[in-house]
């Protein structure tokens, strides 16, 4: 007699067991078990019969069946209550959040402790000032539509006493950058601008519209005529526009500093300074020497002017 077992979803090879004559195997609960036939006393041969009294014989598990084989795809996971990685705070951070936004944080979240001389609210304007359309990607860019909604929230928060704006711009759209100088310089609030790096073309106006002027001993301003991108129609009215372009730039700009009207067009039109433009670069001290810019200095001199101006402003208040 042989017998044959299947373990674990796999049939195994046939093996050949001698079986004792009167004795019948049994698989239960992974235990074989003989269970002994009665014997015959006349003939001392087994009767066949089933037993009424069996006798239970546990025997071990034959060394034919292997233990079943480890399955690749389960695996354990077993974790620790130390390694159990907390779940991330509900709870964000909505200063850092509109910082990274913006590049600026919310005048609502700024100097929420009363500071004694004023609180300073500043305003970061930096890379290319972006207009209607977007700046290709990996272009640096200040967005208008994020500027003015910031402007309209400091002048109207109760907790800001003044503004500092902060510039290293090449330029850009020039009608967003005129309406941002404008929002700057009829905000009803001190202001104070510090030209860090550069303040380049559309730069110039938004660097003149605060109440007061610094720029970096090293840094540069570049004033050149308006420019043009994509098509243009080649006719009288096309000059007409660019004319006039030009003329809401140097009209805000000797509006709101101590340079003519026609010293500035000279400096816009000039053909010796630029290599490859029409237009004047100027160092930090030209620019103050052209009456451009009220004065050089850093971070130290804006701020300790606008606690000066907001000083100024405040001064009727306490004596009324």
């Amino acid at each position: 007699m042989s017998i044959s077992k299947s373990y674990a979803g796999q049939l195994f090879p046939r093996q050949d067991v001698a079986i004792p004559k009167g004795q019948l195997f049994l698989q239960k609960n992974s235990a074989k078990q003989a269970i002994t036939s009665p014997i015959n006393p006349l003939t001392n041969q087994p009767t066949g019969g089933v037993a009424t009294y069996p006798q239970l014989v546990s025997m071990p598990e034959p060394s034919f069946f292997p233990e079943a084989p480890a399955d690749p795809t389960q695996t354990t996971n077993v974790q620790t209550p130390d390694q159990t990685p907390e779940p991330p705070s509900e709870e964000t951070d909505e200063a850092t959040d509109t910082l990274e936004k913006y590049g600026q944080p919310d005048a609502d979240q700024v100097n929420t402790m009363k500071n004694p001389r004023g609180n300073i609210q500043f305003l970061a304007i930096i890379g290319q000032i972006e207009g209607h359309n977007e700046l290709p990607a990996g272009t640096k860019t200040t967005k208008y539509e994020h500027v003015i909604p910031q402007l309209v929230v400091a002048a109207e928060n109760l907790e800001v006493d003044g503004i500092l704006i902060l510039l290293n711009t090449a330029g850009g759209d020039v009608e967003a950058g005129l309406a941002i100088a404008e929002l700057i310089s009829g905000l009803g609030k001190p202001t104070v601008s510090l030209v860090l790096g550069g303040g380049h073309s559309i730069g110039v106006p938004l660097a003149v519209s605060s109440s007061y002027s610094f720029i970096a001993p090293s840094a540069t301003m570049i004033i050149h005529p308006v420019r043009m991108t994509g098509t243009m129609i080649g006719a009288p009215q096309t000059y007409d526009y660019l004319q006039k372009m030009q003329d809401r730039i140097t009209s805000f700009v000797a509006k709101n500093s101590a340079i003519t009207k026609e010293r500035f067009t000279q400096l816009m039109m000039e053909t010796g300074k630029l290599s490859m433009d029409v237009g004047t670069m100027l160092q930090g001290e030209e620019a103050v020497a052209e009456k451009l810019i009220d004065a050089t200095g850093g971070l130290h001199d804006a701020m300790e002017k606008l606690y000066e101006l907001i000083s100024q402003k405040n001064e009727p208040n306490r004596l009324s």
